[in-house]
């Protein structure tokens, strides 16, 4: 049988279980505890564990349950007030709001008991001194909620009017309050104004700024500042994830995924709360949850997806139409009861207005990946039309296809391509002229790759029936040239040679156009070209060459080839799409020669002819390709601007017609180039960009997660750290050692490290330090393990886990000890010292660390070891991820730094001991752990002094921490020499530090004056 707490147990156990989650798992903990206090025959231990009570329900999704514990509580206090000290009695009269609210909340109870408790609270709060401003915050409450607008503008103007005391609720959590009804009342610019104290973190608390980052998502939207509202959700949602008691902002979230075409983000985040669709608790958030699920279920109905599988409430499979029906259904009947006790329509008016809002915003990329199977953004492909309506679009005719066909063809449209698959359709069954025949299968060919060659030769036979010898050899040609991309370049070389001399006779004589034989001479430049990729492959994997000939020779002749194609396309170009467009493929084709041969300025000039006449003839989709070349080309010269600009260019020109894998591509590659000029914002955008277009194109989990990792690098170097987080997170299921590399999965679990520090989430900071740190740990080059373990054990000692933040910091002594850096194993060693003491209560392992780090210093300054060396190779050296392992100054040699460390060792040392003295302590011990100290910190003085002005800020330092310790023995004037000696060098400190410095030597002057 487990014994009895006592109250001081009972005490702890109380504040440990406030400590878990929000859930019925923590209520339950506190019922038990209520039996405990009852059992202690102590009525403050009954009031505490009632109070204990309150809170966690009122925090929960069980806040119905919190009438009967305060119930109880005020009769305790009306029969026996003199059980209730200081803090009880200010609790009870602070949780009357909560009642206030948890009435309003619940609609079964009657709006006479609601107005009643009003009334009850205002007297009970007058007789205990407070302020109404509580009370007409109550009040506003209740007539808001009631519709009754008049009402809630004087207790408005009251709450603000009356004194804020410590019934008042905290700055963040009013500011939330007024900001919201702001927003009711359509000023929402006033309403982000009053929020932005809380947004900025001038005003926090324990649930804000979480409810007003929900609450200004859709008033930035409706704005337009859409960055904003993207950022506020992702560091927003981030905080009420875990919370269950945050059920509205949690549909607040939601309900912004819904109106910016994120209904696969909604649907992720519906599916992480499944209780939320049941639980019943708490009626009034209920109402929003559910009016925000029949909102996401429309929207993804109306697009199409009705019969799509959704995330709902247990018991059953649901699609987003049958929950549509049974959201919607549960939010009017909710609405309809609150309505029924109020006495009006307001509820449910606003109800039907949530559940029936428009999309806001079309397309807003979040970042972060949805991997449901319908993607945020897409849309319902058009329903085929039935064969009679075929039949119908057909009958004016296949000429009519047909020549449409050759119109776009003409003009290099890509929508070429399905009008030839139109008329291939229409014609089953026809009687068709040869030549029409021929042109059909020729198109037909030209998206079958190796495949088509078959279809080619049979145009090629169909045009020589039909009298076109000239585009007979072209059809032929293009055979050849399909068949090299299988491997059969050699072969086909010998036959677009045999084409390429009999088209020019038949050109010579007149029996063929300038376009047949560009054709012809195009598909040899085009093969040439293949048969020097194909052997600059077989040399990087180091086959042999074949005896056709070297890879020069190749070049050689497919240069030949390409000014051959340009010499006959471009004088005769004039108004001809297509002899324009050979002529720029032609100067491409030359550019790529250049860049093989390492002329990157001439292959830059040949491209930029071929991007200026792709868009010259009205094709500027084909120039892209082009336009990317030159920006890799320009960020290997160095010209940033330039890469830059082609960049543009390429997404520019290739617009509707460019690929979403294309689109991720070149955002991608404009972000990196912004970044690496410092334009940190604009390479988030696109970063961004890069993201939501690898999703469409299916490539969430290649390309889309190296998009992610690079957006939140990005994110992190600009200080926002929970967007970044949350994308880093999103990002890491996806990356691969086979497909990102083993750098990248550290490098993101380094940054997320970063994030989560910054964040305050120290334990899970940890965690991802140390599984970085076992992937590093097979590197050939150690420093980033070294890093990484000693980052894992200050995020562990941060997180209170000393005993395994020592593991950490062992495993970091033996990584700095073997890579030879003093600085690093001095740093983890004094790391390990004051984890010690802090640990242990005592100081002999700390002293021997400290001691041991004094002895590294003096052997490696002896030695002439080295100290700091840089970072690792492992990942990006952008990510500053050392920061926190100091480096110390670059212009100093090796031994300066490790003299410098003696320095810092002593003082740290000093610091350690004087710190470690307790309270109660006898006068004699405290004086020789002083003298102790004052001896570590005169050696750190006298190291720092020899190192010269670099050092001054750290001399200046410990003067004053000996000064106070010479004031602690009692020795006033020895204090005040030390104060007035940092007097005369803090002009030589800069201007922070100098102020900091006199100010506090100024003190220790005046109050050893004083003393003495």
């Amino acid at each position: 049988m487990t014994p009895a707490m006592d109250f001081d147990t009972l005490r702890r156990a109380m504040a440990d279980n406030y400590e878990q989650p929000e859930g019925p798992g923590r209520n339950a903990r506190a019922e038990q505890l209520l039996v405990e206090a009852e059992g202690l025959d102590v009525p403050l231990a009954v009031i505490e564990a009632l109070g204990h009570q309150l809170k966690v329900y009122n925090y929960s999704s069980e806040k119905d349950k919190m009438f009967v514990p305060f119930a109880r509580l005020l009769r305790m206090w009306d029969e026996h007030p003199e059980d209730f000290d200081e803090f009880e009695i200010h609790s009870l009269h602070w949780v009357f709001k909560w009642m206030s609210a948890g009435m309003l909340d619940q609609p079964h109870v009657p709006l006479a008991s609601i107005e009643k408790w009003l009334g009850e609270m205002e007297q009970r709060y007058r007789l205990a001194g407070h302020s109404e401003r509580a009370v007409r915050s109550a009040e506003f409450s209740v007539a808001a909620h009631l519709g009754d607008l008049g009402r809630a503008d004087r207790a408005y103007g009251a709450w603000l009017a009356a004194d804020r005391d410590s019934m008042a609720d905290c700055h963040a959590c009013e500011l939330h309050g007024q900001g919201w009804w702001r927003a009711v009342r359509g000023a929402e610019q006033e309403a982000l104004e009053l929020w932005a104290p809380v947004l900025e973190g001038e005003y926090t608390c324990a649930h804000e700024p979480h409810t007003v980052l929900a609450s200004s998502l859709l008033p930035l939207l409706r704005l337009g500042r859409v960055e904003e509202a993207r950022a506020h959700h992702l560091r927003g949602f981030r905080l009420v994830r875990a919370m269950e008691s945050m059920r509205g902002a949690y549909a607040d979230h939601v309900e912004f995924c819904a109106l910016t075409g994120n209904e696969a983000r909604a649907l992720e985040l519906l599916a992480e709360r499944p209780a939320y669709f049941t639980d019943s608790g708490d009626p009034r958030s209920k109402l929003d949850f559910m009016a925000v699920v029949a909102l996401t279920m429309d929207r993804l109905t109306a697009l199409g997806l009705g019969g799509q599988a959704v995330p709902g409430p247990a018991g059953r499979a649901w699609t987003a139409a049958e929950l549509a029906v049974h959201a919607r259904g549960e939010a009017i009947a909710l609405a309809a009861r609150f309505d029924d006790r109020n006495g009006t329509s307001y509820v449910g008016e606003r109800t039907r207005a949530r559940m029936d809002q428009p999309v806001l915003v079309g397309r807003l990329p979040l970042g972060v990946r949805s991997a449901a199977p319908a993607r945020a953004g897409s849309r319902p492909s058009v329903p085929a039309p039935s064969g009679r309506a075929v039949q119908e679009a057909a009958e004016p005719g296949v000429d009519a296809l047909l020549a449409e066909a050759r119109r776009l063809s003409a003009l290099r449209d890509p929508d070429a391509v399905e009008a030839w698959a139109a008329v291939s359709r229409a014609a089953e069954g026809h009687e068709l002229e040869v030549r029409d025949r021929a042109e059909i299968a020729d198109h037909a060919a030209m998206g079958l790759g190796p495949r088509g060659a078959e279809l080619f030769q049979r145009a090629a036979g169909l045009y020589a029936e039909a009298g076109d010898p000239g585009e007979a050899l072209a059809a032929r040609s293009r055979a050849a040239y399909v068949q090299t991309l299988s491997g059969g370049s050699e072969r086909a070389l010998e036959v677009v040679a045999e084409l390429r001399a009999r088209v020019l006779a038949l050109f010579a004589e007149g029996g063929t156009g300038v376009s047949q034989t560009a054709s012809v001479l195009m598909s040899r430049a085009r093969t040439l070209m293949h048969r020097v990729d194909e052997l600059e492959t077989d040399a990087v994997n180091g086959q042999p060459l074949p005896d056709t000939g070297s890879e020069v020779d190749v070049m050689v002749a497919a240069e030949e080839a390409a000014r051959e194609l340009l010499d006959l396309t471009e004088p005769h170009a004039g108004d001809d799409v297509g002899l324009a467009s050979r002529a720029a493929e032609a100067y491409a084709m030359l550019g790529e020669l250049a860049a093989r041969a390492d002329d990157a300025e001439g292959a830059a000039a040949f491209l930029r002819r071929a991007v200026d006449g792709f868009v010259a003839a009205g094709l500027p989709w084909f120039a892209v390709e082009y336009d990317s070349r030159l920006a890799g080309i320009a960020t290997h010269l160095g010209d940033l601007d330039a890469a830059e600009r082609a960049t543009r260019d390429a997404l520019e020109h290739g617009g509707s017609h460019l690929e979403p894998v294309g689109h991720a591509q070149l955002h991608l590659r404009l972000a990196e180039t912004l970044a690496a000029t410092g334009r940190l914002g604009p390479a988030s955008e696109h970063a961004l960009e890069a993201a939501h277009w690898a999703d469409e194109a299916g490539e969430a989990a290649t390309f889309g997660a190296w998009a992610r990792h690079h957006l939140g690098g990005f994110l992190l170097r600009l200080g926002r750290w929970a967007e970044a987080a949350e994308i880093l997170e999103s990002a890491l299921p996806d990356l691969t050692a086979e497909m990102h590399g083993e750098g990248a999965i550290v490098q993101t679990r380094w940054w997320l490290g970063d994030c989560l520090t910054e964040l305050g989430e120290h334990r899970e900071a940890a965690e991802h330090w140390l599984r970085a740190a076992d992937i590093a740990r097979h590197w050939p080059e150690q420093r980033d393990h070294a890093m990484l373990a000693n980052l894992a054990a200050e995020a562990l000692a941060h997180a209170g886990m000393t005993a395994r933040a020592d593991q950490a910091y062992v495993r970091a002594c033996d990584l700095w000890r073997e890579l030879g850096d003093v600085g690093g194993l001095v740093r983890t060693l004094r790391a390990r010292a004051w984890g010690a003491a802090r640990r242990d209560g005592e100081l002999g392992e700390a002293r021997e660390l400290m001691a041991q780090a004094i002895r590294e210093c003096e052997s490696a300054a002896e030695t002439g070891a080295g100290a700091d060396t840089g970072t690792g190779t492992g990942v990006d050296a952008d990510s500053g991820a050392g920061a926190r392992v100091r480096p110390a100054d670059e212009g100093a040699d090796e031994g300066r730094r490790v003299v410098a460390e003696l320095g810092h060792t002593h003082r740290q040392f000093g610091d350690l001991l004087a710190r470690s003295v307790a309270d109660d302590a006898e006068e004699a011990v405290v004086r020789e752990v002083f003298e102790e100290a004052l001896g570590h910190m005169a050696r750190a003085i006298t190291v720092f002094a020899s190192l010269g002005e670099p050092l001054l800020g750290a001399r200046t330092a410990a003067e004053l921490a000996a000064g106070w310790l010479e004031a602690d023995l009692g020795r006033h004037e020895a204090a005040s020499a030390r104060a007035r000696t940092v007097f005369a060098v803090c002009g030589r400190l800069d201007g922070e530090i100098a102020e900091a410095r006199r100010a506090e030597a100024e003190r220790m002057v005046t109050l050893m004056e004083k003393a003495t």
